[in-house]
């Protein structure tokens, strides 16, 4: 299922053949650094970029007797290369290669997931500036609160993704980060100013100081980003779900043609999107805790970090482009039933709002405890029996109408009053 929804060029990015394709890029990019500074001849540079390939079958047949990957790819490599194969991988070690590349294809994916991200922004968007003035009940508890309107609602999702496009940006940023430093990273067979023009053609940065790995505080950074976006997503998922159960049915996840809900109940339309949205970001999360567990190691480098990284940097990453392309998908196809929000905003005549009730009582003179009282006992009322009405019990009570005319009390159920500055809010966001 997945595959339909991830783009190909973010799966192929954790192939073997990009894998090594990339491992392949620093190595050349070594050898130019090396010519730059006279350390390797011209002609071998041009020998090396004509003949540098590798073959990833002959590459595993290779490793299964020196039980080593770089090693593998070195000796396939020089195999096709030849006499000035000596030049490449010089004064290097192999995290070297291994980590430097590594940065390389995160910042591809995460400029991957970065357009993905802004694609469900924009989508987001336009949802708040349809549904800007669409009032619904808000709710606290999972119990009817006071009015907003649903373009409100989404309109704290567009900040929250907005936040994230800064940390995504942060994340890119602090993993774009090579090094070119030799065994325990100092510099002992190669020249600091190597690492300098390698990291520069590869479009990243040097690290200021490394061991023999880059540190991995970087990755856990990253993708505590992916898990903390995947959060989100669930966040949003969860609240959908919620909405489009049978006795609330305020918006429904978009339901294609010819698309079935059950096999045995033909009137179903489910969910099924925002939860599977919601079952992947526990994958993230427990990704970025897998992570976490990467940063502390053994003096300058152990590898436990590695076997670790081969599953939880191309499972996120795939993951959560994939997630946000679905959710764009619901969010641009969202159903939002207005006649539903409405009958929900009534129910029980009115009880949501008791607060103008209260309020309006308080300025006749009453005390809160009073007129907090007075509204809850009619509101109570109107919650336990059937068809109750809020506001015709409060019409038909003495205790109130000594303090409150009809027309004072139906001045306060208003949703406008509720929503009036609002629009300050919507001002803030630029919608």
């Amino acid at each position: 299922m997945i595959d339909r929804y991830t783009r190909k060029e973010m799966g192929a990015l954790w192939t073997d053949q990009a894998r090594f394709q990339t491992w392949l890029e620093v190595e050349i990019a070594v050898c130019e650094a090396q010519v730059k500074l006279g350390a390797i001849p011209k002609e071998a540079l041009a020998d090396i970029k004509a003949k540098a390939k590798f073959d990833v079958e002959r590459i595993k047949e290779i490793e299964e007797e020196v039980k080593h990957d770089v090693i593998a790819f070195l000796t396939n490599v020089n195999e096709n290369v030849g006499e000035n194969s000596r030049f490449i991988h010089l004064g290097l070690t192999s995290s070297d290669v291994i980590d430097t590349a590594l940065a390389i294809n995160m910042k591809r994916a995460g400029e991957m997931i970065k357009k993905e991200l802004n694609a469900l922004h924009d989508a987001i968007l336009g949802q708040v500036r349809k549904h800007k003035g669409t009032v619904q009940i808000g709710r606290s508890h999972g119990i009817h609160a006071e009015p907003l309107t649903f373009g409100f609602k989404l309109g704290v999702w567009l900040e929250e993704v907005r936040r994230h496009q800064k940390r995504l940006d942060d994340a890119i940023e602090g993993i774009s980060v090579g090094m070119v430093s030799g065994p325990v990273g100092t510099f002992s067979n190669i020249s600091p100013e190597v690492e300098r023009l390698t990291c520069e053609v590869l479009g990243l940065t040097p690290a200021k100081i490394s061991t023999q790995i880059i540190q991995r505080d970087r990755h856990a950074h990253y993708l505590f980003t992916m898990a903390l976006i995947g959060s989100s997503l669930e966040k949003f998922a969860t609240e959908i779900r919620h909405l489009q159960r049978t006795d609330v049915l305020e918006v429904e996840e978009p339901f294609s043609q010819g698309q079935k809900g059950s096999s045995a109940m033909p009137h179903k339309r489910n969910p099924v999107g925002s939860e599977n949205i919601t079952g992947l970001a526990r994958i993230l999360r427990g990704n970025a805790m897998a992570a976490l567990e990467n940063i502390p190691l053994w003096h300058e480098r152990d590898i436990s970090h590695s076997s670790v990284e081969r599953v939880i940097i191309p499972d996120s990453t795939i993951l959560l482009d994939y997630m946000l392309a679905r959710f764009t998908k619901i969010m641009t196809g969202l159903v939002v039933y207005e006649k539903n929000m409405q009958r929900n905003l009534d129910v029980f005549g009115g009880v949501i709002f008791s607060q103008a009730v209260m309020l309006k009582l308080i300025d006749k003179g009453l005390s809160r405890e009073d007129a907090y009282k007075l509204v809850q006992t009619n509101a109570m009322k109107a919650w336990n029996s059937d068809n109750g009405s809020f506001k015709e019990y409060l019409s038909s009570d003495p205790s109130v109408t000594k303090h409150l005319r009809k027309e004072e009390i139906a001045s306060c159920f208003d949703p406008g009053e509720y929503l009036k500055n609002i629009d300050v809010v919507f001002e803030r966001l630029g919608v």
